[in-house]
């Protein structure tokens, strides 16, 4: 089940709203969450909802062992634990996500032919498999109390909020608001205008940005694109990808919020960035985090071994959305360059004019896209020799016909990427204070118009809508 579709706009959501706030003790209220929760997950994945609840539920009993050892006494017993609850995290991941590409790869090495098993991909298991580990790491740090409930454990892994494709939300982010949340009219409303704000986000940008790349990259003229085709093709992606992922992060952030959970932001304008560096501190923030705290700190960080942790890290960051080879160069690309960031330049860039650290990030990341997107190097190859027009012209008909026709949806959907938005109310707010604003009959009046008006937009779009993908659930 995807946040944008019909079924779950008018009928499941409702529904669940229904049901939850016409029982009134939170345990009951958590009860009604997981059950529909385990029903999202269970309407496309039937299946793999069982390894959910075991991995979930093996997580869980090792945190419980872990917690009843005394840490001044047994620490090994603790330590056993929680490499046994990572593990028992990470194995279903290695096996279902990475299981083909580590057999393939022997294969052409040892020149053999091992059976690939071809598993399907459970959805959101990347997800949700961070989350669980972060949450023994936690515990074993003592950051946070131990879980004693199954069903509040395996609510907080399969919350289907941000179930299948983030924020990745760790047990501290939400151990208060799991057993004492009392969301305001005011919680409610602002989640569900970001929720709708996101799924116009998804209906009515991204799908058709997506629209364009199926036109160009994703077809089968690939080989015949003129380079002003595959440059309108690859701007395209990175809108939709942008737009797709941070949507759906946005209609997580806002039903959580309508629920009483508040997840962290994973989003924050990441192409007006100047360096790779800020690149990487907006984009996907709950992934880098994750790697940063668990991994890179734990490595030694910037005290010891620093360029060995930033391989790592890098590799495993590439490596987590793919299983492909394109992934981990992809993961390795931006490695290069946050070392010549490290090294010495980023403090150039720092002394520049804002606009030649945009400039810089334009080419860097349009080229990361496009590593990102072809998981056959081949075609990748094929694609980079459209670009630069090495084997045809740059410029056609076609190419012309298709600038013109989207040059404005592509200028305003760049512009709707950048904080105008927030910069024209930060303007307001100077002008008029908040209470004055939140005072006036008309900001209720707007803000109903608009949250009405961008829903019944994004119905009429999916309504006859025949693509509409969400493109992290891969991941």
């Amino acid at each position: 089940m995807v946040f944008s579709s019909l079924f779950f706009l008018y009928a499941y959501l409702p529904l669940c709203l229904i049901v939850y706030h016409l029982v009134k003790k939170i345990e009951h209220k958590n009860t009604v969450l997981l059950v529909f929760s385990l029903f999202f997950y269970a309407w496309g994945e039937p299946f793999w909802v069982l390894q959910l609840l075991i991995s979930g539920s093996l997580v869980y009993l090792f945190g419980r062992l872990m917690a009843a050892c005394r840490p001044d006494r047994e620490q090994k017993s603790r330590k056993l634990f929680l490499i046994l609850g990572i593990l028992s995290a990470l194995i279903p991941l290695l096996v279902f996500k990475y299981s083909d590409f580590f057999i393939a790869n022997i294969n052409a090495v040892l020149g053999i032919s091992l059976a690939q098993p071809n598993f399907a991909l459970p959805i959101g298991i990347s997800f949700y498999t961070f989350q669980i580990i972060s949450y023994i790491v936690d515990l074993y740090w003592g950051n946070c109390q131990v879980q004693k409930r199954l069903d509040y454990f395996l609510l907080y892994q399969s919350f289907f909020p941000q179930l299948i494709a983030g924020p990745i939300v760790r047990y501290t982010d939400i151990e208060q608001a799991m057993t004492n949340r009392h969301p305001s009219a005011k919680d409610r409303a602002l989640g569900a205008r970001r929720f709708v704000a996101g799924l116009a986000k998804k209906c009515l940008i991204a799908n058709y940005a997506g629209s364009l790349v199926a036109q160009t990259i994703e077809s089968s003229r690939l080989s015949r694109l003129s380079g002003l085709e595959a440059l309108i093709g690859l701007i395209a992606y990175s809108l939709q990808i942008y737009y797709d992922f941070s949507a759906y992060s946005d209609m997580a952030i806002g039903l959580g919020r309508i629920f009483g959970f508040h997840f962290p932001e994973n989003f924050n304008y990441p192409y007006i960035a100047r360096s790779v560096t800020d690149f990487w501190r907006r984009w996907h923030i709950s992934l880098s985090s994750f790697f940063r705290d668990y991994v890179y700190i734990p490595l030694g960080g910037n005290r010891r071994h620093q360029l060995v942790n930033l391989c790592i890290v890098w590799f495993l960051t590439g490596f987590w959305h793919g299983a492909s080879w394109n992934f981990i160069f992809w993961g390795l690309y931006y490695l290069v360059f946050l070392i010549l960031e490290k090294t010495f330049l980023l403090s150039t860039l720092d002394r520049a004019p804002r606009i030649l650290g945009h400039l810089y990030m334009v080419p860097i990341t349009l080229f990361g896209w496009a590593l990102f997107y072809f998981t056959d190097l081949s075609q990748l190859g094929i694609f980079l020799s459209r670009l630069f027009a090495l084997n045809g012209p740059f410029m056609n008909l076609e190419g012309r016909v298709l600038l013109r026709q989207n040059f404005l949806f592509l200028v305003l959907a760049y512009l709707g990427s950048l904080p105008l938005l927030p910069k024209l109310k930060d303007l307001v707010n100077r002008k008029y204070s908040e209470l004055e604003i939140h005072a006036s009959p008309y900001y209720f009046a707007a803000n109903l118009v608009q949250i009405l008006g961008l829903l019944l937009l994004s119905t009429a779009s999916l309504a006859g809508a025949s693509y509409n993908p969400f493109l992290y659930f891969r991941f």
